[in-house]
């Protein structure tokens, strides 16, 4: 009974989320991902493929302990609201010199974060930080890991100035398609994805069905 509960509130909250009209601007929170998808996304184009019920329970869970850590701040650092030229987003924390972008994940991520470069496995969430700080005039910026078993927390702290060129890198070709009306080519830059079709394509975009179909590509072939 409560399992069902549960799962009826999550699936009435992604109907709400998708009428929802966006903001039509580009998310920081997408960045680093398949440039067709964030196209999509900006477009507001409907999904194909929404996160199913096991999915909406991984990100309520990681809802609850991102709520928990901002609880410990005043009110006025957290979620900041940021608006900057065609870039909308919500920095998770801001403070006087740092903006910081909370993660939650299980206990064994924390081994796996000791064995990569942070820089190159978690850019995603970097190009993302580093955007808000830009906008916000912040010099640095802080990806805070947050143990889903345990509230063990490690911090990594970067300069925003190192990030600067990135940002633009990303933004470039999402500006020249934006401003060309032309949909950018499927190719997965996240994840660990390496192909088409590959971990980001088959497991996180919610527009697979329609780019597969785009593209005509049959899993296997």
């Amino acid at each position: 009974m409560l399992a069902k509960l549960i799962d009826d509130y999550l699936l009435k909250q992604q109907e709400e989320r998708s009428k929802k009209e966006r903001s039509g601007m580009w998310s920081p929170s997408s960045f680093g991902r398949c440039y067709r998808y964030q196209f999509w996304n900006r477009k507001n184009e409907p999904q194909t493929n929404p996160p199913d019920i096991r999915s909406l329970r991984i990100f309520s869970c990681g809802h609850l302990f991102h709520d928990f850590v901002q609880g410990f701040l005043p009110e006025k650092q957290t979620e900041v609201e940021v608006n900057y030229e065609d870039i909308h987003g919500f920095a998770d924390v801001v403070t006087a010199d740092c903006v910081y972008d909370i993660k939650s994940i299980h206990s064994k991520g924390f081994f796996y974060l000791e064995k990569e470069d942070i820089k190159v496995g978690k850019r995603n969430n970097w190009l993302q930080v580093a955007t808000y700080a830009i906008a916000l005039n912040k010099p640095k910026i802080c990806l805070c890991f947050v143990s889903k078993d345990d509230l063990l927390i490690n911090e990594y702290v970067d300069h925003t100035e190192k990030w600067i060129e990135e940002v633009k890198k990303e933004l470039l070709p999402l500006r020249e398609a934006w401003q060309g009306n032309s949909l950018p080519p499927a190719l997965p830059r996240s994840y660990g994805s390496k192909k088409f079709g590959d971990r980001e394509c088959d497991k996180y975009c919610a527009y697979k069905n329609k780019c597969y179909e785009m593209e005509k590509y049959v899993k296997g072939k």
